[in-house]
């Protein structure tokens, strides 16, 4: 039996960080509406800044296939809350 080689089939990557709920919300029905796969990863505070109270913002980071990367992008230009990675060479 030969082997059948696919190659490589996870092309995730960070696409960007989000720093509100409504934001994330309002990206996952952006990238839903243009067929955009993605992946949420939920950033969790620290110990002490629960125990204290800081800092209350979520931050999410929004993975993306890099074959995406051009047309998210643009979707996401002027959404409030939302910081596009850069791209490592």
């Amino acid at each position: 039996m030969s082997s059948l080689d696919i190659g490589v089939v996870n092309r995730e990557v960070p696409f960007c960080r989000v720093y509100s709920k409504e934001a994330k919300e309002k990206l996952e029905k952006l990238f839903l509406q243009n067929q955009i796969s993605y992946f949420v990863d939920c950033q969790d505070r620290s110990f002490l800044s629960r125990l204290l109270g800081k800092n209350d913002r979520n931050v999410f980071t929004i993975k993306i296939n890099d074959a995406d990367l051009g047309k998210a992008t643009a979707l996401v230009q002027g959404i409030d809350s939302v910081k596009i990675r850069k791209p490592r060479p």
